[in-house]
C-alpha cells in the first residue's frame, strides 16, 4: 500500500540552477521538461502546488554588486531572471497539457499575470499550478524569502525546498566530507547556528506563520514516487517548532 500524502497545498522552492541541466549557464529544455514531469505528478496526485523559482542560472545580483553596481538595480535584474525561468517552466507544462499560470511580483503584463492574492488562491483551488516569479517585487529580498512569503499567503501546509544535497548540514557537504546532516531542526536552531539553507528572513517568516520546511535532494523528485518523497522525511531535514 502506498503511503498517504499528508498535504493538500504545498509551496515548492526551486533554484534556478535546476534548469541548467548539464550546461554551466542558462536554460536547458530537457531540464525544463524534467521539472514539468514532476510538477505534473503533484497535479495528478491532487496536490495544489505553488512554485517559486530562483534566477541564479541566468543572473545573480550579488555578482554585479561586487563590481560596484547599486543593490537595487542588481536585484531588479535578478528578479527579471526569475521571469525567464518561470516562463520556461510554464511552456514545458503547457506542452504536457497541465494547467499553469505565471504570476509576477514585477509588472510585466505582456509576459505574466501580475500577482494577485485572491486570483492565486482561486487558481490553486481550480487545480492550476501557479508559478510565482519576480521575487517579492522588492530589492534586498531573496527568492527564499519570496517562497516563505508566498507559502504564508497561500496557506501552504509545507514549504518544500529542493536542493543539490540530502538536507541541512552543519557545514557544506560538497566541500567537507565530515559534514553532519540534521534530520530535525527548530527554526530557532537554524537561526542560532546560522545554517545556510535559507536566509534568516525566510526562516523567521516561516516560524511566524508556522509553516514547516522540508529540505531534500531534488533528485528524489526524479527517481522516487512522489508519495515517498513527501512522507519519508528522514531522507531530508524537517524544520518546525520554535
Amino acid at each position: 500500500m502506498r503511503p498517504v500524502i499528508p498535504y493538500r497545498r504545498v509551496l515548492l522552492k526551486l533554484s534556478g540552477e535546476t534548469l541548467m541541466g548539464t550546461q554551466s549557464f542558462g536554460i536547458d529544455q530537457s531540464a525544463c521538461l524534467q521539472v514539468a514531469d514532476y510538477l505534473q505528478r503533484f497535479h495528478q496526485a491532487g496536490i495544489e502546488v505553488g512554485v517559486v523559482i530562483g534566477g541564479g542560472n541566468i543572473f545573480r545580483g550579488i555578482d554585479l554588486r561586487s563590481t560596484g553596481m547599486p543593490r537595487t538595480p542588481a536585484d531588479h535584474m535578478g528578479m527579471l531572471a526569475t521571469l525567464l525561468n518561470g516562463t520556461a517552466i510554464q511552456q514545458a507544462l503547457v506542452a504536457q497539457d497541465v494547467p499553469v499560470c505565471v504570476m509576477s511580483a514585477l509588472e510585466c503584463p505582456k509576459v505574466a499575470e501580475s500577482y494577485n492574492w485572491i486570483k492565486a488562491q482561486q487558481y490553486l483551488k481550480e487545480g492550476m499550478i501557479v508559478i510565482f516569479v519576480g521575487g517579492t517585487g522588492n530589492p534586498y529580498f531573496t527568492t527564499d524569502t519570496a517562497a516563505a512569503l508566498r507559502a504564508s499567503e497561500i496557506g501552504a501546509d509545507v514549504l518544500l525546498k529542493a536542493t543539490k544535497v540530502e538536507g541541512i548540514y552543519d557545514k557544506d557537504p560538497l566541500k567537507h566530507g565530515d559534514a553532519v546532516k540534521y534530520e530535525i531542526l527548530s527554526y530557532s536552531q537554524v537561526l542560532a547556528e546560522k545554517l545556510q539553507v535559507m536566509d534568516a528572513t525566510a526562516i523567521a517568516l516561516c516560524r511566524s506563520s508556522q509553516i514547516p520546511i522540508f529540505v531534500f535532494n531534488m533528485q528524489r523528485l526524479i527517481e522516487e514516487p512522489l508519495e515517498d518523497v513527501l512522507t519519508q522525511v528522514q531522507k531530508g531535514t524537517w524544520v518546525s517548532g520554535q
